[in-house]
């Protein structure tokens, strides 16, 4: 069964791929009916990605693709913690920041030996590989 797809031609004489609405030709982005309201989502849109981008860059945060963004986060949060008048609330954050930083080195660790063993087997003259 063939999936319906949106009658929107685009510029270059291309089809939309979207899904269109239920019993309209257009998706949500090309129905003339909804032209307002996907006019403020596109502003919205491009408001988040440059609030991201400007916030991404005040902190120095690239995502948590890796160990280093990820404790660059928690560095960022604590900071902020820190910077708060003392409460219980402060308290409980800042515990729970260093439990969490303590269970990523804890992995970095883990992942330091794991590396370095695989470069000892790899590194092991006459190893024979099993099938």
């Amino acid at each position: 069964m063939a999936s319906r797809r949106c009658s929107f031609i685009k510029e270059g004489g291309e089809p939309c791929e979207a899904t269109p609405l239920l019993d309209a030709p257009f998706c949500f982005w090309h129905d003339p009916e909804h032209a307002k309201e996907a006019e403020e989502a596109r502003r919205l849109g491009g408001l988040r990605r440059r609030r991201e981008k400007a916030v991404s860059g005040a902190y120095g945060f690239e995502g948590f693709e890796s160990v280093g963004q990820i404790r660059r986060l928690i560095d960022i949060a604590a900071i902020d913690t820190l910077a708060l008048e003392n409460s219980v609330a402060r308290s409980r954050t800042l515990a729970y920041l260093a439990q969490v930083g303590i269970s990523l080195l804890e992995k970095g660790e883990m992942e330091e030996r794991l590396r370095a063993l695989e470069e000892m087997v790899r590194a092991t003259p006459g190893r024979r590989r099993s099938a």
